[in-house]
């Protein structure tokens, strides 16, 4: 498997989720199973047989995590030149030419990505369109509506 591009704040997150599903979604679920054993006869127990399917979901996210933050090559841009190009990591103010609307996105790792909280995965068109670029520029991005032409505004490095 190839390594996961994730920012400082998107490893802190899946860390603390790992740690919330281990030390309190387990032992809760562990409890549950074990209090609708007491109930009875198993096969008909709607309980037990939720808990159990919660069980399945836990330990699957658990092991997801764990898999992402093994191959995971965080990307602190802090650490990193600034050299005034759009790269993995930063927040860029974008000026979508048409409407004179601006917008800004952070161009975070695809685990990370939530549009409305202005992080886009690195692999999404509208960052694959950025990368490279400087303040400035003008790039063209193919949407589901059409092309859509935004100007660089400002890249935060930070």
């Amino acid at each position: 498997m190839s390594k996961i591009p994730m920012t400082t704040s998107g490893e802190l997150a899946l860390r603390e989720e790992l740690q919330r599903l281990k030390q309190i979604e387990r032992p809760r679920i562990v409890s549950a199973i074990a209090e609708a054993r007491e109930h009875g006869d198993l096969k008909e127990n709607a309980e037990y047989h939720a808990a159990r399917e919660q069980q399945g979901f836990c330990e699957g996210r658990i092991k997801d995590i764990e898999a992402k933050l093994s191959h995971a090559q965080v990307i602190d841009v802090t650490q990193i030149e600034n050299t005034g190009k759009v790269i993995f990591g930063v927040t860029v103010r974008l000026i979508n030419l048409d409407t004179d609307q601006s917008v800004s996105y952070q161009i975070v790792g695809e685990d990370e990505a939530d549009a409305k909280k202005g992080k886009i995965s690195v692999t999404s068109p509208l960052a694959r369109g950025l990368i490279g670029k400087e303040e400035g520029e003008v790039v063209a991005v193919n949407t589901p509506g059409g092309v859509v032409e935004y100007e660089i505004d400002v890249i935060k490095h930070s």
